[in-house]
């Protein structure tokens, strides 16, 4: 039995974009095929939640070698996708410019497949937040379904 979605998205309008590619570029520093975060619905950088989504398309830098003529998003991209919205979150909530690296992952679990196209949401929010380390849970879903789980660490440096 999967588990419960860390939110509930039907408060939630999914298609409100309030942090578009220019606003995430001014606090995460992934440009080009690496930046993995392209809009943030929600925000609540005080209570750590927060929820973002990667536009998959087939013209993605791995679609066409991983899997040819079946292309899947490989599984670190989405923890990678989980990490940058955890890192856009962390930044907003400490107000301050600091890099945060990435520390680890935990308990990751890969429930689904990300097929070009969809809109893949990261859901994420803050488990433990201490000035040298946080513990950030992340699930991702297309359409509705869960497909992956993980718990991001990261480190501000």
């Amino acid at each position: 039995m999967p588990p419960v979605l860390l939110l509930d998205l039907a408060n939630i309008d999914l298609n409100h974009v309030i942090y578009n590619v220019e606003d995430i570029e001014k606090v995460n520093p992934h440009r080009y095929e690496m930046r993995l975060l392209d809009g943030v619905v929600h925000l609540d950088a005080d209570a750590g939640i927060a929820v973002g989504f990667k536009e998959i398309t087939e013209n993605d830098f791995w679609a066409r070698g991983h899997i040819p003529s079946r292309p899947l998003m490989p599984g670190v991209l989405m923890v990678e996708a989980a990490a940058q919205l955890a890192s856009f979150t962390a930044l907003h909530n400490i107000k301050e410019e600091r890099f945060i690296g990435f520390g680890g992952i935990e308990d990751v679990k890969f429930r689904g497949q990300v097929i070009p196209p969809c809109r893949l949401y990261i859901l994420g929010k803050f488990i433990e937040r201490r000035s040298r380390r946080f513990k950030f849970a992340a699930q991702g879903l297309v359409e509705g379904q869960l497909v992956f789980q993980a718990t991001v660490i990261g480190m501000p440096m």
